[in-house]
């Protein structure tokens, strides 16, 4: 025997409570109609309910209010809200906190049987979910996910974030500069979830051409378009059942945005060049390297998209910002160099990480990745100094240098301008730049010409001309 589907029907008007219950015992199910909130919270105590209809204005607490106290407390229910009047920043709220549905009075009964439908669909997975919580506690992002390294309180948060969202289905949006690591994250949300043993597919959608980016998402058949020699299948359907992580959506057209639009809400699409209906079960992530909240204020990205994919938000820091990590990051992409390579590495000089420690990193964690890469194949010993880094690192820190050994000379705190040529006046800050350079590379004047961006010929010519003699530095050393 099937046990009823239990429902819970909370309005201030009775005869409209009353009424929806009537019609969902009609439907077979168990349902219970109370009138105000506080009812509600107590019958939710006592009894197990699998979903909660609740109107949105209500006595002492709005259905908002509501909605976050049984999401609080009964984290398994499905809840519709149901409300007289369309409110889009109300509904785009209540979808965020976790309601199923946003229906406007006066709803039909088809709508009230659809919106049941996927509450119940809900409080499935929620169930599923509740069950993967002690394991989901347990998860150590270290050691689940290597390759995302970080102490930084943001990052911890992020961590916490995707512990919470992996169990769903629901949909991510990511934010953050290029090579912050959103990829990472979506790989990791991936691990984490009931579809780890499916599918994982990445799509850089800035990098597609507009006019293939829909045969990459969705498929194409066979004479389709002019070079399309035979049916290709999409991101999409190679997903299924798994997770689809779509990065740089906001350089999607909006022709392709209300595409995308659809398969999210419907599950389905049709390959370019067929009428045959394809149905997914796919958990979409997305990522931008743009504010979509700009873009849709500009009309370059579809409201409606933003408000369906703006679910779960994450924001990914830039690594400038969480300069705390970097040792930590510098040493496990040195640890991954050393199995890379079959090197055993053992860390950074004191200059090497303060020259790291300095850098903005324009390109993020990405190319600090990158960084420490080529430091590892070009350094001769098992340390990592100064001097394999690359030289735009050095010459970054030129300026502190310069004003260091400014400092230490005995000029005069106030600057008094005498008669001179331009040569000679900027001969003196020429000549401190090259010392502090041919200084940092322990006088190898190979290595302080590339710094430098000049050749070593030309280097040469500048030592002479600046009274610079390499002898004078042997000699002090």
């Amino acid at each position: 025997m099937t046990t009823p589907t239990t429902i819970l029907i909370v309005d201030d008007d009775q005869i409209v409570a009353d009424s929806l219950a009537a019609f969902f015992s009609a439907e077979g199910c168990h349902a219970k109609a109370v009138y105000n909130p506080t009812s509600a919270i107590n019958e939710l105590k006592n009894t197990t309910y699998q979903v909660v209809l609740t109107d949105l204005n209500l006595p002492s607490m709005t259905g908002i209010d509501l909605l976050r106290k049984i999401k609080a407390n009964h984290p398994t229910t499905a809840v519709i809200l149901l409300t007289g009047y369309a409110a889009i920043q109300t509904a785009v709220e209540a979808l965020r906190i976790g309601a199923v549905d946003f229906l406007t009075k006066p709803v039909v009964d088809d709508e009230l049987r659809l919106a049941l439908q996927r509450a119940l669909q809900q409080h499935e997975v929620l169930s599923e979910n509740t069950n993967l919580r002690t394991r989901i506690a347990s998860y150590k992002q270290q050691s689940t996910n290597p390759d995302i390294v970080g102490s930084d309180p943001r990052m911890r948060s992020i961590f916490e974030t995707v512990q919470a969202v992996a169990p769903s289905r629901t949909t991510v949006l990511m934010s953050g500069e290029s090579g912050v690591g959103k990829s990472l994250i979506a790989g990791a949300i991936h691990r984490a979830s009931p579809r780890a043993g499916k599918p994982y597919i990445e799509l850089a959608c800035g990098s597609i051409p507009e006019t293939l980016l829909e045969s990459e998402l969705f498929g194409h058949t066979k004479g389709a378009f002019t070079g399309a020699h035979a049916d290709k299948q999409g991101k999409f359907l190679a997903a299924d059942g798994g997770t689809l992580f779509l990065d740089e959506i906001n350089s999607a057209s909006p022709a392709m945005q209300l595409k995308l639009l659809r398969v999210l809400q419907e599950r389905k699409f049709e390959a370019v060049g067929s009428n045959e209906t394809i149905e997914v079960d796919v958990r979409v992530i997305l990522a931008s390297n743009q504010s979509l909240e700009a873009l849709v204020a500009e009309g370059s990205f579809r409201q409606d998209l933003y408000y369906r994919i703006n679910v779960v938000q994450i924001e990914v820091p830039p690594l400038r910002d969480r300069t705390t990590d970097l040792p930590a990051l510098a040493q496990h992409f040195l640890d991954l160099q050393s199995k890379e390579l079959a090197r055993h590495f053992v860390g950074f000089t004191d200059e090497a990480m303060q020259l790291l420690r300095a850098y903005t990193y324009p390109g993020n964690v990405r190319e600090l990745s990158n960084i420490i890469e080529r430091a590892s194949v070009l350094a001769k010993g098992q340390t990592i100094t100064a001097t394999d880094l690359p030289p735009q690192l050095q010459i970054d820190a030129l300026p502190s240098s310069t004003s260091r050994a400014s400092n230490q000379s005995n000029s005069p705190t106030t600057t008094e301008w005498s008669p001179m040529s331009l040569t000679d006046a900027l001969r003196d800050p020429e000549r401190q730049i090259i010392l502090s350079a041919l200084a940092a590379n322990d006088w190898n004047r190979t290595a302080t010409a590339e710094i430098l961006g000049i050749n070593r010929t030309t280097l040469y010519k500048k030592m002479k001309s600046l009274d610079i003699d390499p002898d004078d530095h042997a000699q002090a050393s």
